[in-house]
């Protein structure tokens, strides 16, 4: 009975699919802050918006429950906050899966700045910053060269998210430092 009831469970865990309604909930929870962060540090608010809705389902993965990190950015060795392990696609050296080190945070806001400057900050993806803030498929493109995501169909799978869910218009939203705030409300 105990075999049943576990895998009832797992299948119920593994079936759920995030719907549209969650996905444009979560857009319009995070889309102001992706504005923020474009101002601040460069980073297309579609390409934000878009990652941390691919790498978090929408908000509600383990690693984004969890731990509030809502872009699966692993530690690293630099890393100096919290940390939430969990098993992604690292493997050891018999080929096994094993925990991966992934980046914990206090709130899901410090997730999207961490990852604004993860990108803005690293080395590695300097050359993202010289495309124009609306060329989000240069950027999606940009993020699988530079090794963001072992997907193969990662860029793809960014614009596809961008296209469906019309991203690209925060892309040219005003600078939130403008903003009215009773006129925000809506």
């Amino acid at each position: 009975m105990k075999l049943v009831s576990l895998l009832l469970i797992m299948i119920t865990i593994c079936s759920f699919k995030v719907t549209d309604a969650v996905t444009h909930s979560y857009i319009d929870t995070y889309r102001d802050l992706a504005i923020i962060e474009m101002y601040r540090t460069g980073v297309p608010a579609s390409i934000t918006l878009a990652q941390a809705i691919h790498e978090s389902a929408s908000g509600t993965s383990n690693l984004a429950s969890n731990s509030n990190n809502h872009f699966g950015i692993k530690c690293k060795s630099y890393w100096r906050g919290r940390s939430y392990y969990h098993v992604d696609d690292d493997r050891n050296n018999r080929g096994e899966l094993i925990e991966s080190c992934f980046r914990a945070y206090d709130f899901v806001e410090d997730s999207f700045i961490d990852h604004s400057n993860f990108l803005k900050y690293s080395a590695h993806y300097q050359k993202l910053f010289q495309l124009k803030r609306n060329d989000h498929i240069g950027w999606a493109n940009g993020l699988k060269e530079c090794g963001y995501a072992t997907d193969k169909r990662y860029t793809q799978k960014l614009i596809r998210i961008i296209e469906k869910y019309n991203l690209a218009v925060y892309d040219s939203w005003e600078d939130p430092r403008n903003w009215n705030v009773s006129s925000r409300a809506n």
